[in-house]
């Protein structure tokens, strides 16, 4: 029998989707070092913290208050905090996404995710984002883009 997965509706979804996907992490080859050993995460504080970000994220109900920008930059130099690192957390959470929901917040979610992901990654390592490459857009967007750009003098 076909079983249907439900999509993130409250809080709780959001504290199941924080805690079996820091599960994951804790025991991930890749990024589970940086978690214990690098930043050395206080669980107790962490996933309230995560609970009230992603909260805040699919609601606008959360609460959340800090900078990730700046946790995370504090770890550059300290382990690689590259792209491979950014898309296997990303990788991660869209994984542990589908196998517990499904629906338009979880479609949601992952694609919040991933903007969060590539703004964080290209802010602390001081690369372009990867989501912007002006070869890819539109005349339309073009025209919308010269708008912005300071003229020169």
């Amino acid at each position: 029998m076909f079983e249907t997965k439900p999509d993130i509706a409250r809080r709780a979804e959001i504290e199941t989707l924080v805690n079996s996907f820091y599960d994951r992490i804790r025991t991930d080859e890749v990024l589970g070092f940086i978690f214990t050993e690098v930043a050395q995460t206080n669980w107790t504080e962490h996933l309230p913290k995560m609970y009230a970000f992603w909260e805040t994220v699919l609601f606008r109900t959360g609460g959340f208050t800090g900078n990730p920008i700046a946790t995370h930059a504090k770890l550059v130099p300290l382990t690689a905090m590259g792209r491979a690192q950014f898309d296997h957390w990303l990788m991660l959470f869209r994984s542990t996404v589908d196998d517990l929901f499904a629906g338009e917040k979880a479609e949601h979610i992952k694609n919040c995710a991933a903007d969060m992901a590539n703004v964080i990654y290209s802010r602390i390592n001081q690369v372009p984002d990867p989501r912007f490459d002006p070869a890819t857009l539109t005349p339309e967007q073009r025209e919308r883009y010269a708008r912005y750009q300071p003229s020169s003098p």
